[in-house]
C-alpha cells in the first residue's frame, strides 16, 4: 500500500500517516528504488489501533502501547493493554458506587436543623477523608460555598453545605472534572434534585463505555499486528 492507501483506510491525512512512522507507531516502511513508502498489513493494523486507542487512553498512552507491540516482548506490551482496561474497571467501579452514594446523598433531609450542626473545615475535611485545602479549593471554584462564623471569620458548612460536600467529593471520585461540576452544583442547589446528579453520572457512564470500546477496536488491530510480527519471526 502506498501512503495514501493506509491514509484513506483510517482516515488520516498521508503526512499523519508519515508522522506515526516517524513516532515509531508505525514499524519503518520499505522504498522503492524511488524512495517512495511501502507499507503492509502490519503498517495498516498499527495505524488502526493507535486511532482506536487514542479515544480510549489519549494519543500519548497509545503511542506508547502500539509502539510496545513492535519494540517489546508480547507480554510486556499486552501488560500496558491490562493495564488501561484496569484503569477504565477501576473508573467504572468507582461510578456505581457514586451513583448509588449520590443518590442516597441526595434524599437526606435537611430540615429542623440547628447552628450547632454546623462543621468547621477540619471536621468535614475529616469526615470526607480529603484535605481541607480540597474544600478550600471547592469553596474557590464555587462547587461547596460554606457560611462565615460571624465572629471569627472561619468557614461554617451548614448539613446542606455538607450533603453538597458529599455529593461533590462522589462526584470527583468518579472522575468528574471540576469545571462541569462548576456548572452542575448551582442548579442542584436550587433545585434539590437527585435527577441532576444521576444526568451528571450518566453521562460520565456514556464516556467510560465510548472509551472502553475504542480498547476494545483497538486490541482487535493490536491482535493482527501481533499476529503478523508473530508470522514475520518464524519466516
Amino acid at each position: 500500500m502506498r501512503t495514501a492507501d493506509v491514509a484513506r483506510r483510517v482516515g488520516y491525512s498521508a503526512q499523519q500517516v508519515r508522522n506515526l512512522e516517524r513516532d515509531g507507531v508505525l514499524p519503518p516502511a520499505t522504498r522503492t528504488a524511488a524512495g517512495y513508502r511501502i507499507y503492509g498489513e502490519v503498517h495498516l493494523q498499527s495505524a488502526l489501533a493507535y486511532r482506536a486507542l487514542a479515544g480510549g487512553v489519549g494519543p500519548i498512552e497509545a503511542k506508547k502501547i502500539v509502539r510496545a507491540f513492535h519494540r517489546l516482548p508480547a507480554s510486556k506490551a499486552l501488560a500496558l493493554l491490562d493495564a488501561a482496561h484496569a484503569r477504565l474497571d477501576a473508573e467504572r467501579t468507582g461510578l456505581r458506587q457514586a451513583e448509588e452514594a449520590a443518590r442516597a446523598i441526595s434524599s437526606e433531609p435537611v430540615e429542623d436543623v440547628r447552628a450547632s450542626d454546623s462543621m468547621t473545615v477540619s471536621e468535614l475535611a475529616a469526615a470526607l477523608g480529603v484535605r481541607p485545602s480540597t474544600l478550600r479549593h471547592w469553596h474557590a471554584e464555587a462547587l461547596v460555598v460554606p457560611d462565615r462564623d460571624p465572629v471569627r471569620g472561619t468557614r461554617r458548612y451548614t448539613p446542606t453545605q455538607v450533603r453538597d460536600a458529599r455529593i461533590v467529593h462522589q462526584l470527583r471520585k468518579a472522575g468528574y472534572r471540576i469545571t462541569p461540576l462548576r456548572d452542575l452544583m448551582p442548579e442542584l442547589r436550587r433545585t434539590r434534585r437527585s435527577e441532576d446528579v444521576d444526568s451528571a453520572l450518566a453521562a460520565r457512564d456514556v464516556d467510560i463505555t465510548a472509551r472502553s470500546t475504542a480498547l476494545l477496536d483497538g486490541a482487535a488491530a493490536l491482535s493482527a499486528v501481533l499476529s503478523v510480527h508473530r508470522q514475520t519471526a518464524s519466516c
